[in-house]
């Protein structure tokens, strides 16, 4: 469910909007989806659940361009590195987003603006919201996750990789 929009304006799981239009009318939406329903985030969990919120509104920045700024948040569950168990991670995540009509316009804009804080994309008419979240969820989780303490003493998979025999040592012994 979407405040502020009917259930019609979704379709199949698709959120979709008109991006330079909500931008300038200054629109605001707000909502959450089940992490199922996401399927590139639900291949990063361990069980696919849990909800993602989040919160999207327009605005034209001071330069004139169609900006979006995006708010994520929610808690899925990741498998831990260290001792390959279940860790509960918290997604919590802002972005703002200036929006440009094509790649050339995005490149351009992106030199003018000359910030790391902001990132510059392709808007369109036809703008998937929800691609967007999931995006914006994919990015908040973290490259190798590991509990800081992990539930079974804090003996790490790697310790335990680490008793076993060198394949080396395996072959050595094949050879003999």
């Amino acid at each position: 469910m979407i405040a502020g929009f009917p259930d019609s304006a979704l379709a199949m799981n698709a959120f979709v909007i008109d991006a330079f239009e909500f931008c300038r009318l200054k629109q605001q939406a707000q909502g959450e989806i089940p992490v199922a329903e996401l399927g590139r985030l639900a291949q990063e969990t361990v069980d696919r659940s849990g909800t993602i919120h989040w919160a999207l509104s327009g605005d034209i920045d001071k330069l004139g361009h169609a900006q979006l700024s995006l708010a994520v948040s929610g808690a899925v569950n990741l498998i831990c590195q260290r001792c390959l168990t279940a860790l509960n991670f918290e997604i919590d995540s802002k972005s703002l987003l200036v929006l440009a009509k094509d790649e050339a316009q995005a490149d351009t804009i992106e030199e003018l603006l000359d910030d790391d804080e902001i990132d510059v994309i392709v808007g369109s008419a036809a703008f998937d919201v929800n691609y967007l979240i999931e995006d914006e969820a994919l990015l908040a989780l973290p490259v190798a996750p590991k509990h800081d303490v992990c539930p079974d003493g804090g003996v790490a998979a790697e310790a335990k990789g680490a008793e076993r025999a060198s394949p080396f040592e395996v072959l050595k012994k094949l050879k003999q």
